[in-house]
């Protein structure tokens, strides 16, 4: 005999169908299995680096640093600026020092550059294609991090211009952590300030030693290329997605490619 349609439920069926429309999303997945995760669970939070990522930045303090080094009787050296990518400001203002030859004291040197960094910035924002879309995107989704080796007043004076300081919960620059990038300190400052493992969240970088940085901390790594300065090809293969214009960040993009990332490590 047929399956009857429009049947009464059962009092069996109902108790079940009343029981579990009771149930909340955090009650219901506590019963499955972790190997199992909603697509909402793929990523806990994701972590932005800034320049080159959300502004066009790099030529701005390339520019500065350039100036500081010819007023000051340096001496600038054709890889200094893919050489200083990702350095936190101690560190890139010690270069300037020890490697380009500005008599200056780094702290000095820091002020200088980032006074004509800001002052750029006044005038024109630099903002990448699809940038604040993109963020105010993902973060109707995720809480948001952003761990910068920018200057902590560049980095609150862009997101203020920008309109997106309300939708970072957490940033972080390279000035207040002990190392830069390569290094995967500001990435797990940041993930630790979310509340979050670093294997739950996902970072989006363009450069080598930033690539580096975020795979270092453990992170699923998202690549968006320095269009002038494209990472180093071992870099890229850190990356779980890579993505050439911010238009294709999508939340769907980022927990497919941290799916795929978590069964490669499963794998492993």
């Amino acid at each position: 005999m047929g399956a009857t349609r429009g049947r009464t439920p059962g009092t069996a069926e109902r108790v079940r169908s009343d029981w579990l429309g009771a149930l909340d999303i955090a009650t219901l997945e506590a019963f499955a299995p972790p190997c199992h995760l909603p697509m909402s669970k793929a990523i806990a939070a994701v972590v932005f680096d800034l320049d080159g990522v959300l502004i066009n930045s790099e030529s701005v303090w390339d520019a500065a640093r350039r100036e500081v080094v010819a007023r000051n009787g340096g001496r600038w050296q054709a890889d200094a600026t893919r050489a200083m990518m990702g350095m936190s400001s101690p560190e890139w203002s010690r270069y300037l020092h020890d490697q380009l030859g500005v008599p200056l004291e780094p702290e000095r040197i820091n002020e200088l550059v980032v006074a004509a960094v800001l002052d750029q910035y006044r005038r024109r924002l630099p903002l990448l294609p699809g940038a604040v879309a993109a963020v105010r995107r993902l973060a109707d989704r995720w809480p948001l991090g952003l761990a910068s080796s920018s200057n902590r007043p560049v980095i609150d004076a862009v997101l203020e211009r920008a309109g997106i300081s309300d939708c970072f919960a957490v940033t972080v620059s390279g000035e207040e952590v002990a190392a830069g990038k390569p290094a995967p300190d500001v990435y797990l400052t940041a993930t630790r300030r979310l509340g979050v493992d670093p294997a739950d969240a996902a970072a989006v970088e363009d450069s080598t030693n930033g690539l580096r940085a975020a795979a270092a901390a453990g992170m699923v790594v998202i690549a968006s290329p320095n269009r002038r300065y494209r990472p180093e090809p071992d870099a890229l293969a850190l990356a779980a997605l890579l993505v050439e214009s911010l238009d294709e960040l999508t939340p769907d993009a980022i927990e497919s490619a941290a799916r795929r990332a978590r069964k490669l490590r499963a794998s492993g």
